[in-house]
């Protein structure tokens, strides 16, 4: 069985004309307002949840909301170069880019270079200016499988040509994330990959059989660790030890059961005030359920909805094979990472520790993202322009 109808829909697989040039066309207005308002809703969000913490660490109500705003004008700055620019430089620049990837992972190992926090090492620089090698990976990953794949054509129906050649850096990636240890970036990396491939074209029994093997290797990590364990455990039955394991998750769904219908109101919520751990970065959606009731989280799920919609619209339409992988990929690693956090405030998915994209604080998430986003828009811009009649 092959997936290949949506890719067909574009022409470039059957590559019925060769392209001569790219002709601009008028930016995603949709694509563009949905994250505006998701961004414009991660800066009120952190402010409000973050308030009661960040005056107990730095006496200012607003110094997450601060930082946060600063990356945004950080990141934009890529962001607008990623739209602007032509996306297909992007395609011989990519094997420089995941090596670069795999050797910013391997630095948060290094004394003096990378740190740690909560048990964890994921990041280099300093505490108060770092950045998390990881997110960035996801984005050298996406453009990497969508300069090999859009050069494999039909050999991605291929196990041994096509599958295994590309689950090799994502294994390499992922391990190392893994090991940092941050499960919830790691299967991220997993999921974005499956995605592009699924979209690609390739055979769900290969896909299938590659989850087959994974699954052990995946349940023994999971066993192994005793940390881990009580993750997946708790994710199951979260109010059998509400007060050690399933902490997060009972006070997650407290927050989001206090909002009802219309929410507490804005600022007032009583989680962020040390009950909920995490309540500006990991577990925001909880604390916005909260303040802004289910009509504030539908919104926001109906945003990514559209976000991801315009933005999968974008890649049928792409010039050619490398925008359309682009895309997708790029796609996915913001969809998927919106709803696995939605999944875990919800305690639909185990506790995996990723934020919520474009509303949880966080610099080096916000500026991926916005990448992200500016290539979508990038391939967007741009239409197939026949040099037959």
């Amino acid at each position: 069985m092959r997936n290949a109808a949506a890719f067909s829909a574009t022409g470039a697989r059957a590559n019925p004309a060769p392209i001569r040039s790219f002709a601009s066309a008028p930016p995603d207005t949709l694509l563009f307002t949905a994250v505006a308002a998701l961004v414009g809703i991660g800066l009120v969000m952190i402010f409000s949840a973050s308030s009661a913490i960040a005056y107990a660490e730095h006496g200012d109500v607003a110094y997450y909301a601060k930082r946060q705003l600063m990356w945004l004008t950080v990141g934009l700055i890529p962001a607008i170069i990623a739209y602007r620019m032509d996306y297909r430089r992007l395609k011989s620049v990519a094997p420089v880019l995941l090596i670069a990837a795999i050797l910013g992972l391997v630095l948060v190992y290094v004394p003096h270079v990378g740190w740690g926090a909560n048990g964890g090492r994921r990041w280099i620089g300093f505490a108060s200016l770092s950045l998390q090698p990881s997110e960035f990976a996801k984005l050298a990953l996406v453009i990497y499988l969508a300069s090999v794949m859009s050069a494999y054509g039909d050999r991605i129906t291929s196990l041994t040509r096509g599958i295994v050649p590309f689950c090799i850096p994502v294994a390499v990636m992922a391990l190392l994330v893994l090991k940092e240890p941050d499960m919830g970036t790691a299967s991220l990396l997993v999921l974005i990959a499956f995605a592009m491939l699924f979209a690609g074209g390739a055979r769900l029994e290969h896909l299938s059989a590659v989850i087959a093997v994974t699954i052990p290797f995946a349940a023994l990590d999971v066993l192994a660790s005793p940390y881990k364990r009580a993750r997946i455990f708790a994710f199951l039955n979260p109010w059998k030890d509400p007060q050690n394991t399933g902490f997060h998750i009972v006070q997650s769904l407290l927050a989001l059961g206090s909002g009802g219908l219309f929410g507490v109101g804005l600022g007032a919520s009583r989680a962020k005030y040390f009950y909920l751990p995490e309540q500006y970065t990991d577990f925001i959606f909880s604390v916005l359920g909260e303040e802004l009731g289910l009509l504030g989280t539908v919104a926001v799920v109906v945003l990514f909805v559209v976000l991801g919609y315009r933005a999968v619209r974008i890649a049928l339409a792409a010039p050619d094979r490398f925008g359309y992988f682009l895309a997708i990929g790029a796609t996915a690693t913001i969809v998927i990472q919106a709803f696995v956090n939605i999944g875990v405030v919800t305690s639909s998915w185990p506790v995996t520790g990723v934020p919520l994209p474009f509303i949880s604080f966080g610099g080096s998430s916000l500026i991926v993202n916005l990448i992200a986003v500016a290539l979508i828009a990038n391939v967007g811009r741009h239409r197939r322009i026949s040099t037959t009649p």
